[in-house]
């Protein structure tokens, strides 16, 4: 398709200006004559008529931020009157673009230019393209006339064939801007120009489209809003009518909210925040889910004791008979919570309840090995002090919400354990029992341990703030008690604000006692026999013990009284046992086997492991208690060639240090310990510790592994009743190690009678039982010269054959 366009002969017109507003060609238009420009270019038309030569014409220029355009539009002045408001008013129609030339004079105060037509061409017929273009446009125009409902002008569009004319008739729409008619008016090819309606339509239709989406969909909304809101004002109503019905009292959930707090006994502080929460409530709709929230965070809030306390039960006797009669030993718990209750007294007595805003709560930590009774005193503890007793399992926990709570604003949120805890308990003072609190963990939700720094410190746990409540929870009249297996697990700073209270196992006296007055009792209730039908000797009770169990606690034993009861009923129930029944250590054997453990002493001499040279018996201490622990030691074949130390085991760092430090003592101190220590210097020395797979570690074995390798080289036993422990140093003195009391019990339970300690451990002997002391023999020692003379047995073989 070709078009063309070509200026004819210049004309001389008068300026209309159009201020925001464009007047296409084929357009007509009402123009206010009260507009002085607009005025002056009608009267200047006007006169510059004559008479019989057509009605006058202008030039309707669009003036755009005082600017004119290049383009403008012939117009004639078809009629002069009032339009429809009164005002004066003329009637202009475009019938052509004429190009702006240079100005020039004229009647009138007009401001009067030259300029020249634009005519427009097309070929004859029209392109295809052209066609599916006008196609298209009326397509479009049709449907938002549709849209508008203006059907009339529908009819109009449609009827007309000229490319120019139908792009003209789009200066009608009222969405197009200034900018948008100007382009369209300084378009002077048809085809062009038709292009860019179709494409401001086009744009216009798809805007208008995503308007109607929203402005359905935001339609959709409120209807169901509305529907929502009408539906709940029913609800309500009905409500209404069924309380008036039942005759209730007319009230709202919020209200309902505000009187319980207000009636509640909170404290002042705790009080204002919840009727914060309360006023929120009252503005939040009911379908915001932080009204769920609110409520939530109120229940909480109002089913915590804040002044609920139980009374103390003064009774220090009473309160100390309790302890008694519920646990065996631990005499150092008993004390400690002893003096505790004397202390609360004197204070109430005094009116020193509260100081500081702070009340005498007590902090202890119980660590010992397991099944020593550390989480079943806590029960005893609450029901001596006549107090309420929760317990919290630490055991895994790796999130620290799990002590501080959660945020408010997390999907299922909940307070931490120790509010939950407070809240179970029923009262602000229960002894809270936090178990296994060495075994908290740490990972990338934080570390539960941190947080229990402020629930432990005495200082600070009055103005407690859970991370779910948002108030200061006073903790200082809780009495907590912490119960771990291993020390060394706990961080040091939790640590120092606990007191350390250290079970270190029963004797063998006290696992009697224990399982004749706690156990044994239990364990009939459980096999559904009557407390005189099955009988156990002390005697059987002690062989339990000593044989059959060999444990720092008491869990093992009662696992043995369990079987050898279940042994008893089911064979009455076969009709092979009689009851009553009284069973002796003889019979012990018939019903759960053979003994377990069986001390090294009641042993046959040949087969002691301390039958030979090179192997002495030394003590650890472990998780669950102190046990005894066999040094071995060899030299290797000097053919072999295999010179140097070799040690197994598992062994730690610091105990290879220590064998180091043996192996040098005995190699520069051998000639004055009459040693032949000359064919240490070729020959390969192994030292090992057997139960391999159980890691090992300390400085404790440094005697214990000096005196089997001066065995090994003397050819001297070491006695089998004897067991030691100690750090040596280069220069052979023995120094002090820790959990004497530990190892002392575990010698006793292994049947060893004689025992070398470093002198300056002497005084750790005062926390071993007296009924320990009495059946041992304790040598406080502080060279390992006089560990030899102890250790050492008589030689039986001569010395260099030894060393051969």
């Amino acid at each position: 398709m070709a078009s063309d366009s070509k200026p004819s002969v210049p004309l001389t017109l008068p300026v209309l200006p159009l201020d925001d507003e464009v007047v296409l060609p084929g357009m007509v238009v009402p123009l206010d004559l009260s507009d002085n420009d607009v005025r002056a270019a009608v009267e200047a038309a006007q006169a510059a008529a004559r008479p019989g030569g057509g009605k006058p014409r202008v030039l309707l220029v669009p003036r755009v931020d005082g600017t004119y355009a290049g383009t403008g539009v012939l117009g004639t002045v078809e009629q002069v009157g009032r339009l429809s408001d009164g005002d004066p008013g003329a009637l202009i129609r475009g019938l052509g673009r004429v190009r702006i030339g240079a100005g020039t004079t004229g009647p009138g105060a007009a401001l009067w230019v030259e300029g020249g037509t634009v005519e427009e061409t097309l070929p004859e017929p029209l392109p295809g393209q052209v066609t599916d273009l006008i196609k298209e446009y009326k397509a479009l125009a049709t449907s938002w006339l549709k849209k508008r409902g203006a059907w009339q002008v529908v009819d109009r569009v449609q009827q007309i064939d000229g490319v120019g004319a139908l792009a003209d008739n789009s200066g009608y729409s009222p969405f197009l801007t200034v900018e948008q008619k100007v382009a369209l008016l300084e378009t002077a090819d048809p085809v062009a120009r038709l292009k860019l309606a179709t494409a401001q339509l086009r744009e216009h239709l798809a805007e208008q489209d995503v308007a109607e989406t929203i402005a359905k969909d935001v339609q959709e909304g409120v209807d169901k809003q509305q529907r929502e809101f009408l539906l709940r004002r029913q609800l309500e109503a009905v409500r209404k009518e069924l309380r008036d019905l039942n005759g209730e009292a007319e009230g709202d959930e919020s209200d309902d909210y505000r009187a319980r707090v207000e009636a509640a006994d909170l404290p002042e502080k705790v009080r204002e925040a919840a009727l914060k929460e309360v006023e929120k409530l009252e503005r939040s709709s009911d379908q915001s889910p932080e009204g769920s929230w609110i409520r939530t965070w109120l229940d909480t809030v109002l089913e915590l004791p804040w002044n609920e306390r139980t009374e103390d039960r003064y009774d220090i006797r009473g309160a100390r008979a309790v302890l008694d009669a519920e646990h065996a030993g631990l005499d150092d718990v008993k004390e400690r919570i002893t003096e505790y209750l004397a202390v609360r007294k004197r204070r109430a007595e005094r009116g020193l309840g509260v100081v500081g805003g702070r009340r005498g709560g007590a902090v202890l930590a119980l660590v010992g090995p397991p099944g020593v009774g550390k989480t079943s005193l806590g029960e005893s503890v609450a029901h001596a002090m006549g107090r309420e007793f929760v317990r919290v399992a630490l055991g895994g926990v790796r999130d620290e919400a799990e002590i501080r709570g959660h945020r408010r604003t997390y999907v299922g949120a909940l307070p931490g354990r120790i509010v939950r805890a407070v809240k179970e308990a029923g009262s602000m003072n229960p002894v809270v029992l936090l178990d296994e609190i060495d075994k908290v963990g740490s990972d990338f939700r934080g570390d539960p341990a941190a947080a229990l720094l402020e629930v432990l410190d005495p200082a600070q746990n009055h103005t407690f703030r859970d991370h779910y409540l948002e108030v200061e929870l006073d903790l200082s009249d809780v009495v907590f008690l912490a119960t771990a297996n291993v020390l060394e697990a706990i961080p040091e700073a939790l640590l120092d604000r606990m007191e350390l209270v250290r079970l270190d196992g029963y004797t063998e006296d006290e696992k009697v006692v224990i399982a004749r007055d706690h156990l044994l009792p239990r364990q009939l209730e459980r096999a559904g026999l009557e407390p005189g039908e099955v009988v156990l000797e002390d005697a059987s009770l002690r062989r339990l013990a000593g044989e059959y169990t060999r444990e720092a606690g008491v869990r093992t034993l009662e696992r043995a009284l369990s079987r050898l009861l279940r042994k008893v009923a089911a064979q009455h129930e076969l009709g092979d046992r009689e009851l009553p029944f009284a069973v002796g250590p003889d019979d012990l054997r018939e019903l759960i086997g053979r003994p377990h453990h069986v001390p090294e002493s009641a042993q046959d001499p040949a087969e002691r492991r301390t039958a030979v040279p090179g192997v002495a018996t030394g003590l650890a201490v472990t998780g669950a208690g102190g046990d005894v622990l066999f040094v071995e030691a060899s030299l290797a074949d000097p053919e072999t060639g295999a010179a140097g130390l070799t040690l197994t085991g598992q062994l730690g760092d610091v105990m290879k240090e220590s064998a180091q430090i043996a192996l040098s003592f005995l190699r520069s101190h051998g000639a004055e310990l009459e040693l032949p220590v000359t064919g240490l210097k070729d020959r390969g020395v192994h030292i090992h510790f057997p139960a391999g797979a159980v890691p090992k570690d300390g400085p404790s074995a440094g005697v214990t592994m000096t005196t089997a390798l001066a065995s090994l080289l003397s050819g001297r036993l070491v006695r089998t009743d004897v067991a030691m422990n100690g750090e040596v140093s280069l220069t052979g003195r023995v120094l002090p190690i820790g959990g004497v009391k530990q190892k002392l019990l575990a010698a006793h339970r292994a049947g060893i009678t004689t025992v070398v300690i470093p002198k300056r451990n002497e005084a750790d002997l005062d926390d071993v039982p007296a009924e320990i002391l009495e059946k041992l023999e304790v040598h406080p020692v502080t060279d390992v010269r006089q560990v030899l003379e102890i250790a050492l047995a008589p030689a039986a073989v001569p010395v260099g054959a030894a060393a051969a």
